[in-house]
């Protein structure tokens, strides 16, 4: 597995009619869009910063795996996110080298990307999730 670039850092944040306004300043470009992604329990805000996105991402559910994020470490980076060609490989050769998987398989994220978590038990700490674009 090589990644081609980070695709995205996922910034945990309680509110995103808060914090929109703050990365507008601060990276000199405006939000571009807003998602939610029902079944991971957030709601999505996306900055472009040259090749790479800045996520932000609000709980819909206290009970979710962001709001828990928040509730145990406070706001903050929450992942990183790579960009992979052959997801569902990358996660058999992942899994092979000993990495312990959260996704055992890709599922839908947010832009329609392909998307699987890696453990940070596994990775140094680090939330770390693969990406794939099919539609590229």
């Amino acid at each position: 597995m090589k990644p081609s670039h980070i695709e995205h850092i996922g910034i945990a944040v309680k509110s995103l009619d808060s914090a929109i306004p703050y990365y507008e300043r601060l990276l000199g470009t405006p939000c571009y869009a807003i998602e939610e992604v029902k079944d991971q329990r957030v709601k999505t805000a996306f900055f472009k910063v040259g090749q790479t996105k800045i996520e932000l991402l609000e709980s819909t559910d206290p009970e979710g795996p962001v709001g828990k994020f928040i509730e145990k470490k406070g706001e903050g980076i929450h992942h990183i996110a790579f960009a992979v060609n052959g997801l569902e490989a990358a996660l058999d050769e992942i899994k092979e080298s000993g990495i312990q998987l959260i996704d055992q398989q890709p599922r839908k994220g947010a832009e329609g990307l392909h998307i699987a978590f890696l453990h940070p038990k596994s990775t140094f700490g680090v939330l770390t999730e693969l990406c794939e674009d099919k539609n590229k």
